[in-house]
């Protein structure tokens, strides 16, 4: 049983430097600091690429006059994929992602879809400004 455990470390250690690649009690600290580090930064991962998304989605909306901020808040108000899965609205559901890989890799798709959220947006915020002033 034990030599199995064993086994299994060193071969989890197997590129590891000095003692720690060949002796059980150096290798077990060696991996278990190893799968601490993979956990960590597996969560890093994901950060670090939500972080490059939206600097690409940024961008690419910029070059469009609008901000980020303003273009994700209009994606958002004009139905998010709560409303569309609903039934409520005909919203657009892309994630930011593919946002990004949209502006980086087909900027008139891009344009298309950033037209289309300021156009609803701007339609929406007409139809809220006239509902106040009628006092609905």
């Amino acid at each position: 049983m034990a030599s199995q455990k064993h086994k299994r470390i060193i071969k989890k250690a197997k590129g590891y430097r000095g003692r720690a690649n060949r002796t059980f009690r150096a290798a077990i600290r060696r991996v278990e600091k190893a799968m601490q580090y993979a956990y960590r930064d597996r969560k890093t991962k994901k950060r670090n690429f939500r972080k490059l998304w939206i600097e690409r989605v940024n961008a690419g909306v910029r070059q469009h006059g609008m901000s980020y901020s303003k273009f994700i808040g209009a994606m958002h108000r004009i139905g998010g994929r709560e409303a569309v899965d609903a039934g409520k609205v005909e919203g657009i559901i892309l994630n930011r992602k593919v946002l990004a890989d949209l502006a980086g890799n087909e900027p008139f798709s891009f344009k298309a879809v950033v037209d289309v959220v300021s156009r609803r947006d701007e339609e929406l915020r007409w139809v809220e400004a006239r509902r106040r002033e009628d006092g609905i």
